[in-house]
């Protein structure tokens, strides 16, 4: 048990009052009613709690005789002035919470069975361990979800980012998710059982692909009464974990249960779920193979969870344990970039059609040393597929893609350019693992300058990577002599490892050049 125990429960106290300003005192006792620790708002009187003590004990004397109120539970209790709730925190031990009574007590008891959860884990931990002392506020959680969620879009999604997300842990109980977080979040296994009372909310960071990402882990209790606070703590949810224990069909079983209580909840779309068999360590007993864990994966896939992974994991050994985290990292930031590149394509075809009204026709043209693969084709083509094509004319040297709107788009190889009326040419060059440029990239920019018409665009992309020297390249392409004869817009530009969202960038900037000379 860790030391200064009544400090703990002080600042965990101090926390709570920050965050829930409906309740007015907090009192823990055992069950001969002596008090353990009380702690009150600095502007209530300090003798509520010697006069509500007296109230206590006799209501949660009843409460155990009669309503079989002993290891887990709540109840609540009406005074003339004040309302009571009581949470069971551990075997003997009861929470008692003094309440506003104008509150509301199914918000307060949300915020109580946290607290509770709280208390039992310093009451319970080693001497070593630490517990956090973190107040969600969860009826703003949602908010600050989508506010940090905007954040994410509106920025490149590359390495070195930072990303912040809420992640739920679910399933029967018994099943070992308080030990995959704590053997996650510590390292440690604990032989000794004991119910998560509610919620318990951890905070952890990792390194994930050179990203960092901040986990807000919400570890759920299972049990039933706990259902109608379940909605409250789902909310503003990203990624979930749905634990079974692959020793007990009946936990295998009720992840359908569990599934459908979190679409109930959760707008199902929005979420990335990972299946989690936890015990792999039990092999002699384990009664779900790895086949039966797919088959249920599958199912809820076509029951429309999209974003869906299954892992198997042993928080006794670790087994998996990172992995099964890193997983549900993978997942969201995947989705993040992809929900990313959506906006990017919708400003970028809002772009194409503010062009288009001014002038009736937007020509874009591409070049690239291979015919049947060319980065920014590819991506400007599916931004283009909301727009109705009318015509494709394909050659041995070049095609031409035209649409209802007014967009043109041609393709060329190098060894054939021709950018008659184009408004901008992208040209990408490949110098990974290059130190220095081919002769002919030099040439061909030449030719591109002479070819397109004054006051348009030329984009020259130059794929990049650790060895290349981005200065060396640019002292080799010395075209500035081209240049002076005539007036247009010349951009280089980097593509690197994260070549989808750099080429949107660079898209976005070539059509913004382009209506800037209009």
């Amino acid at each position: 048990m860790p030391k200064n125990l009544k400090l703990i429960f002080k600042e965990l106290c101090e926390n709570f009052f920050k965050i829930n300003r409906d309740v007015e005192a907090i009192i823990v006792s055992d069950v001969d009613g002596l008090i353990i620790f009380g702690e009150k708002r600095e502007n209530i009187d300090i003798e509520i709690i010697s006069v509500l003590t007296s109230i206590v004990n006799p209501v949660l004397e009843r409460l155990r005789d009669e309503f079989a109120f002993q290891q887990f539970g709540t109840a609540s209790f009406n005074t003339e002035d004040h309302r009571l709730l009581f949470i069971s925190v551990i075997k003997d031990i009861t929470m008692s919470l003094v309440i506003n009574p104008m509150a509301s007590i199914d918000k307060v008891t949300s915020y109580a069975y946290f607290l509770a959860e709280k208390t039992a884990q310093f009451l319970t931990a080693e001497e070593d361990e630490i517990v956090q002392l973190v107040i969600p506020k969860f009826e703003y959680e949602t908010r600050e979800i989508d506010r940090l969620n905007n954040q994410i879009y509106q920025t490149k999604l590359e390495h070195g980012k930072k990303y912040r997300f809420k992640f739920i842990i679910i399933g029967d109980n018994e099943v070992g998710k308080t030990s995959i977080v704590r053997r996650f979040t510590e390292n440690r296994f604990s032989h000794d059982y004991r119910a998560t009372l509610g919620l318990n909310l951890l905070t952890h960071s990792i390194n994930f692909t050179n990203n960092e990402i901040e986990l807000y882990i919400w570890d759920i209790g299972a049990q039933k009464y706990f259902k109608p606070f379940r909605k409250t703590y789902y909310r503003g949810a990203q990624a979930v974990f749905i634990v079974f224990d692959l020793t007990n069909m009946k936990s295998f079983n009720n992840i359908i249960e569990w599934y459908n209580e979190i679409v109930d909840f959760v707008k199902k779309e929005e979420l990335s779920v990972v299946i989690v068999g936890n015990k792999s360590d039990l092999k002699n007993q384990r009664v779900i193979d790895y086949e039966k864990g797919i088959e249920i994966t599958n199912l809820l896939y076509e029951k429309g969870l999209l974003n869906l992974s299954y892992i198997e994991t042993s928080a006794l050994t670790g087994e998996n344990i990172k992995e099964a985290f890193h997983l549900i990292s993978y997942n969201h930031i995947i989705k993040d970039k992809e929900f990313e590149e959506e906006l990017l394509k919708d400003d970028i075809r809002s772009k194409i059609n503010s062009i288009i009204s001014l002038k009736k026709q937007l020509t874009i043209s591409f070049i690239t040393e291979y015919y049947y693969w060319s980065l920014g084709l590819q991506i400007l083509a599916e931004i283009a597929s909301e727009f109705k094509r009318i015509s494709i004319e394909e050659t041995k040297n070049q095609r031409l893609y035209e649409y209802e709107n007014g967009l043109v788009i041609k393709y060329n190889v190098f060894d054939h350019i021709e950018v008659t009326n184009s408004d901008a040419v992208f040209c990408i060059f490949d110098a990974r693992n290059k130190q220095n440029i081919e002769s002919k990239w030099k040439l061909i920019t030449k030719q591109l300058i002479e070819s397109i018409e004054a006051n348009k665009v030329i984009l020259i992309g130059i794929r990049v990577d650790e060895n290349t020297s981005w200065s060396n390249i640019m002292y080799e392409f010395d075209i500035n002599k081209y240049l002076k004869k005539k007036t247009l817009s010349l951009l280089f530009v980097k593509i690197g490892k994260r070549y989808r969202i750099e080429i949107f960038d660079q898209l976005k900037v070539m059509f913004n050049t382009i209506e800037n000379t209009l």
